[in-house]
């Protein structure tokens, strides 16, 4: 009897930091789609909500990181158990700093929509790209939650046209800041914002080939697409 309760203790606590893992993941969407429309609409409102509720992310990733902590030295879990919970680590590793991204991305906002500026640049690119790690983000966080590797190739390559269009919009900003040096310095803050970006890209990606590990018990970073689609097909 004894040894069922700890059973169901040990299921209950495992699941409780499955559900703050993805608790903490659905604060960091609102924090970059939140960070976006500031940009976007010059919300200054909203992009100081962004600046300070980046503190509840940095919270959040203490308290599951201590809740891993105990959990390995109170269950000592094995195996499959023991790659959920380093996968958790890692993961909301990666979500506090797609956090920190979002937060940047509201200080730029506060920057590029100052009164002096000459010109208030369109945000279609931006737009974009953010709307691609979005989803990338969604789907990572899905994959997680059902322990589902199936979309984890597409989310690498999604990455790769992140990185893609992140050069596209290097590209573009340059030309415009050729034509009208005056653009120079509201230009540089959006370059800064794309790269935020690209890096909230970057995170993403490693989050669902942290479910991969979690789920195969395979290491798929820093191999191609086509190991990552071979080890999620077994």
């Amino acid at each position: 009897m004894v040894q069922e309760h700890t059973y169901k203790q040990f299921d209950a606590d495992l699941e409780n930091i499955r559900s703050s893992v993805l608790q903490m993941g659905g604060l960091v969407e609102e924090q970059i789609s939140n960070a976006i429309e500031a940009l976007i609409n010059a919300d200054l409102e909203l992009a100081e909500l962004v600046i300070n509720n980046d503190h509840q992310v940095n919270g959040l990733e203490v308290a599951l990181d201590e809740d891993c902590t105990q959990f390995i030295a109170r269950r000592q879990p094995t195996a499959s158990d023991l790659r959920m919970v380093m996968t958790v680590v890692k993961t909301i590793t990666d979500l506090e700093r797609i956090g920190d991204e979002a937060a940047k991305i509201a200080r730029m906002a506060r920057r590029i929509h100052a009164s002096d500026r000459i010109t208030q640049p369109r945000f279609n690119e931006i737009k974009y790209m953010s709307n691609v790690v979005l989803e990338m983000l969604r789907r990572a966080l899905d994959g997680f939650a059902r322990l589902d590797v199936s979309s984890a190739a597409d989310i690498v390559r999604q990455d790769m046209q992140v990185d893609e269009e992140f050069r596209l919009v290097l590209r573009h900003l340059i030309t415009f800041m050729m034509e009208d040096p005056r653009t120079i310095s509201v230009f540089i803050d959006i370059m800064f914002v794309a790269k935020a970006i690209e890096r909230m890209g970057d995170h993403a990606k490693n989050m669902s080939e942290y479910v991969v590990y979690m789920v195969k018990g395979k290491d798929v970073r820093h191999t191609t697409v086509e190991e990552i689609e071979r080890v999620a097909q077994r």
